[in-house]
């Protein structure tokens, strides 16, 4: 494992997955390739591509696919100091044709993850602090552990509610934004998926304005091709990045969220780092997978 001497501009919570993926339906799939995604690495690669100093924290499989998974993740320039090995497998998700998902996390080594594990991360220095609903729906101890490191931190928190139907209910995920959204600097609902389910609206603005009323500082909600309405001091509407040729629309929102957590860590201000993070999350639609295809900051 790597270590870093002085604190992170931006520190992730989540799990990092083993991927495997076919070009054909899964009910026909013969062979698959093997890579790493989840919505937490995506976040955490686009906020290094952005030029922030980056770590994760997680836990993965004391076993060849945990290597794996570090190698991964120091490739991309990403520090696993706060990588934790331990004797749970690693969670796999199986993607086909067609926009299928299939996933096989349930006790993995990540969603054992609890106070304690995440207690000797550095949230209180770190410039931004980025988590979502997604590690919160893996387990008590993972919910646990994300309000604990929100309720320490002193720099920017991002909060992606990430609502995925299949690790968790409305009403679960309804009651965990209501938790973070206090500590949060920007919380970036996508709609109609996240609102409907955890706001009762498809209407951008009127969920904007329920988020902030929850205690978040900034609201951001992604629309796809209609853009971000973005609630702050003022409302601004910015528009879709160009994008290239659509390959894969996978972890377009995470990346939007590494990118403007990287780039408020680094002193940009609300609408500078979200304009940053709606252009990497277009250029990211021409890469396979969530970090296919990753901007730099420039």
């Amino acid at each position: 494992m790597s270590s870093s001497k002085t604190p992170p501009d931006v520190l992730v919570m989540g799990e990092v997955l083993v991927e495997l993926t076919a070009p054909v339906p899964l009910r026909e799939a013969r062979t698959m390739r093997l890579s790493c995604s989840g919505d937490a690495l995506n976040a955490a690669a686009a906020a290094a591509a952005a030029g922030a100093s980056v770590a994760l924290v997680t836990a993965v499989g004391d076993d060849e696919l945990g290597e794996r998974i570090v190698d991964f993740l120091e490739r991309r320039a990403i520090d696993t100091s706060y990588v934790l090995r331990r004797g749970e497998p690693n969670g796999v998700y199986f993607a086909g044709a067609g926009g299928e998902f299939v996933y096989a996390r349930s006790g993995s080594a990540a969603s054992k993850l609890g106070p304690a594990d995440v207690a000797h991360a550095p949230w209180r220095d770190a410039g931004a602090v980025l988590v979502s609903g997604i590690t919160q729906a893996l387990s008590v101890s993972c919910a646990a552990a994300v309000d604990a490191a929100v309720a320490e931190t002193s720099g920017h928190v991002v909060y992606d509610p990430n609502f995925r139907r299949r690790l968790t209910s409305a009403e679960e995920a309804r009651d965990a934004l209501r938790r973070v959204a206090p500590h949060a600097a920007l919380v970036t609902p996508s709609c109609p998926d996240d609102t409907v389910a955890l706001l009762g609206t498809e209407d951008a603005a009127e969920a904007a304005r329920a988020v902030r009323a929850l205690g978040a500082r900034a609201v951001a909600v992604t629309m796809g091709a209609s853009g971000v309405h973005v609630a702050a001091d003022a409302v601004v509407e910015l528009p879709p990045a160009d994008a290239p040729e659509v390959v894969d629309t996978t972890g377009a929102g995470d990346v939007l969220a590494g990118t403007a957590a990287a780039r408020l860590a680094l002193g940009d201000d609300l609408l500078v780092a979200l304009r940053a993070g709606v252009a990497a999350a277009g250029r990211s639609l021409g890469g396979p997978g969530g970090t296919g295809w990753l901007a730099a900051a420039a």
